[in-house]
């Protein structure tokens, strides 16, 4: 492309040589025809929340459809462990990020630590609620914390990496709920709502985003088998075993498969058919009724059986 100069011959206009590699680059990386999931949803995906339980379990499940992974918790050296694992077993890239979800750097070092990546796949697991205590029981830094983890957070991060998917016209984004959104119990004030509000924003999202080429999944999971709730039941006295399974659970798993499975079925998947049974019977209750419902469930949970219950399961 050419200007005239002051003596009326043209000028080739003056390229940012920088901007245009950049460009070419992130050219390079889209072939509009590859439909498989790296084409659909790679090069790169990241994974937060991913150093245990549900997390390392999507990112492994990415990986072995061919995706790059950035992999996102507090506990460097556990992450760099689960990362390992997945590069050796499936030859993909890997990149840990040591990161406090909680703080209010989060979303800067995680755009700082992605720098340059296309990443066409988020999936944010991080938010399990380490304590279940009233709301009163702690100051209201605990709260507030988990909300800065699982509202904040999740938000600045689909706000970051959703606007270069629209432009790309493709990708994913996968943001885990529960069903302790679908109604307020004790003992998960600030949980339930968290969980809530990720339900809605990935409902919404999903409405704005689909016409883009992005999909966009609320996955809503129930009481699931983790190494967080393992930690959790051993502390309230549940179990003794952290390391035994949790009979009649969902397993890691089950949920990432699920997941993965309905990742173009948005905008809601429940995991698990008790899920969605518990799910279709509150959906035919009034609002109070469901959570009356809810509360009277929790009462008999595995959150409140004693020791000496689980064992005679």
């Amino acid at each position: 492309m050419h200007r005239a100069g002051p003596d009326g011959a043209a000028r080739p206009h003056a390229i940012n040589e920088s901007a245009f590699n950049d460009v070419i680059k992130e050219a390079s990386m889209v072939d509009p025809g590859d439909t498989t999931f790296a084409g659909r949803y790679g090069p790169w995906a990241l994974v937060a929340g991913a150093s245990d339980g549900v997390g390392a379990g999507f990112a492994r499940a990415l990986a072995e459809r061919g995706l790059n992974v950035v992999l996102l918790a507090r506990r460097q050296q556990v992450l760099d462990e689960v990362a390992s694992g997945i590069g050796a077993d499936t030859g993909v890239d890997t990149r840990t990020v040591a990161v406090d979800l909680c703080g209010p750097d989060a979303m800067a070092s995680i755009a700082k630590a992605t720098d340059g990546l296309q990443v066409g796949m988020v999936v944010y697991c991080a938010g399990a609620d380490p304590n279940y205590e009233p709301f009163l029981a702690n100051p209201v830094e605990v709260p507030l914390a988990l909300v800065q983890r699982n509202c904040v957070v999740p938000m600045q991060v689909c706000h970051h990496f959703a606007a270069a998917m629209a432009g790309r016209g493709r990708g994913g984004i996968v943001l885990l709920s529960s069903a302790a959104g679908l109604g307020g119990t004790p003992n998960m004030v600030a949980y339930g709502a968290s969980k809530a509000f990720d339900m809605v924003m990935a409902e919404a999202l999903w409405s704005e985003l689909r016409s883009q080429g992005v999909d966009v999944l609320s996955l809503v999971l129930g009481a699931t088998d983790t190494p967080a709730l393992r930690r959790l039941l051993v502390r309230r006295g549940v179990i003794s075993d952290p390391d035994a399974p949790i009979p009649g659970l969902a397993t890691p798993g089950q949920v990432v498969t699920e997941g993965l499975d309905n990742l173009s079925n948005g905008p809601t998947w429940f995991a698990g058919e008790q899920v969605r049974a518990a799910e279709r019977r509150l959906r035919s209750m009034t609002r109070s009724d469901a959570v009356k419902a809810m509360v009277q469930a929790a009462s008999g949970g595995i959150m409140s059986r004693r020791p000496d219950q689980e064992a005679g399961r």
